[in-house]
């Protein structure tokens, strides 16, 4: 396989960081497969227009990243299995432990009282005449009340719903891919978000989709930029996570939003609106979708906000998306099981979503006041009622130094490069997830890890050349 050089102009810093920097992301686009050889040290120095010595350093820093590995007299080849791959969702064990390593990769919410009240609804369900047909395959309308209970829920967030714009997911990650798939076809490009979340370049990728990155600030994606992209480019999909952004934790102010809106109709561009956290804020913003509904189609469920093995969600789609959306959604998955669907329409109706998610609020809260507290000489960004943390380093860390050695003291967290989106320069940054871990002491001990790493009590960061 002919691999081309990279192109090193956009990026900054040592030149043979920049080099490992293109295999690692090369890696994650999957442009370098499994096994697949790099250039001889030699000529990609040629090609390049560096050293050798330049080269063959780079080489040196993606194997000790974990990524390649050298065959003496061979060459140097990417590697099979290892470590995580960058790119990649996590593989960890989703069984939460409390034993071992402390474990920041994961963005679940916490686990609340929701086991309780589900004993009470599967008890109520038992006596139900209606039991045995919710482990039957639905007819066309019998599954109404799941998507306007999917309608309600929708409403919470002040973007108004109906069942007949409502169709049922199995999680939201589901409502994504439905989403793409009936509104794109192989070959067509998809704008996004410079860093966005993981799920969605391995969807892409599948899809072979082309993903397009759109420029951002602290408050999201910039409207210029989107705008610039829809000149320049084909692409009339967008998908963006407005509220409590993955992975920078950021929540579009609703100026913004209106103007992501207008340009989406000026240029004709559909929206996937993943709003997966939006029901963590008791206070946010309207959804995008408010302000261009005709032209949205808006995901959300009720994993993140009540119950993680609750997989249930919701896609609100616009009258003329809905076959294709129907046709994608009985592709992929036939239909949403109906008994977990009826258990959410319950406890929207009931009032346990509300009692559920507020709970979530506050443990969200309350994880994030232990942070605060801890971290309080660093930089990070979040939200008070996010599960998760975007933590830039400070020099001379850079991103999977600091991994490593974060794991090397028992403490797991994941770095930018997952998440960044084509040739987009990585933030040495790392995301720590505080919902996955059920005792918040084990939550203060990492914290307090990754406090004493940034201030070099727990090991010395590498020097940067």
């Amino acid at each position: 396989m002919t691999i081309d050089p990279p192109n090193l102009d956009h990026r900054t810093g040592p030149r043979y960081l920049a080099v490992a920097d293109w295999i690692a992301e090369s890696i994650a686009e999957g442009t370098l497969a499994e096994g697949a050889k790099l250039p001889p040290q030699r000529d990609l120095a040629y090609d390049l227009g560096l050293s050798l010595s330049t080269v063959t350093r780079a080489y040196a820093e993606a194997e000790r990243r974990g990524f390649v590995r050298g065959e003496v007299g061979r060459g140097t080849y990417v590697r099979s299995g290892g470590p995580l791959r960058v790119g990649t969702v996590p593989t960890a064990s989703l069984t939460r432990p409390d034993t071992g390593p402390i474990d920041f990769t994961l963005n679940l919410p916490a686990v609340g009282g929701s086991a309780e009240r589900l004993a009470d609804t599967c008890a109520e369900l038992s006596g139900s005449a209606a039991l045995a047909g919710l482990l039957d395959y639905q007819a066309d309308g019998a599954m109404d009340a799941h998507s306007e209970a999917g309608a309600a829920w929708i409403g919470r967030l002040g973007l108004k719903s109906s069942g007949r714009d409502v169709v049922v997911t199995t999680g939201a990650q589901h409502g994504v891919m439905v989403a793409l798939m009936a509104t794109l076809r192989p070959g067509d490009a998809l704008l996004t978000e410079q860093l966005t979340y993981a799920p969605l370049k391995q969807m892409a990728h599948h899809l072979d989709l082309k993903l397009q990155p759109l420029a951002m600030d602290g408050h999201g994606l910039l409207p210029d930029d989107l705008d610039r992209a829809c000149r320049k480019t084909s692409a009339k999909v967008l998908y963006c996570l407005p509220t409590l952004h993955t992975p920078t934790t950021a929540t579009m102010p609703e100026g913004r939003r209106r103007a992501v809106a207008e340009v989406a109709r000026k240029h004709d561009v559909t929206i996937v609106e993943d709003d997966v956290f939006g029901f963590l804020p008791p206070e946010r913003p309207l959804p995008i979708a408010s302000f261009a509904p005709e032209r949205s189609l808006f995901v959300t469920s009720v994993s993140k906000s009540l119950a993680p093995g609750l997989r249930i969600g919701y896609l609100r789609a616009p009258g003329k998306y809905r076959r294709a959306v129907d046709r994608a959604v009985g592709m992929s998955c036939w239909m949403p099981p109906p008994l977990m669907a009826e258990i959410a329409c319950r406890w929207i109706s009931d009032g346990t979503a509300d009692r559920l998610n507020a709970w979530q609020r506050r443990e969200a809260q309350a994880r994030q006041e232990i942070a605060g507290r801890i971290l309080v000489r660093h930089a990070y960004e979040s939200d008070p009622f996010s599960f998760s943390i975007w933590l830039p380093l400070p020099a001379p860390w850079r991103a999977d130094a600091f991994r490593m050695e974060a794991e090397r003291h028992g403490v797991k967290v994941l770095t930018g490069e997952i998440f960044a989106v084509g040739q987009t320069a990585v933030p040495h940054a790392v995301r720590l997830c505080l919902g996955y871990e059920t005792d918040r002491a084990r939550i203060t001990a990492g914290l307090e890890t990754i406090s004493g790493l940034l201030e070099g009590k727990e090991g010395p960061g590498p020097s940067v050349v």
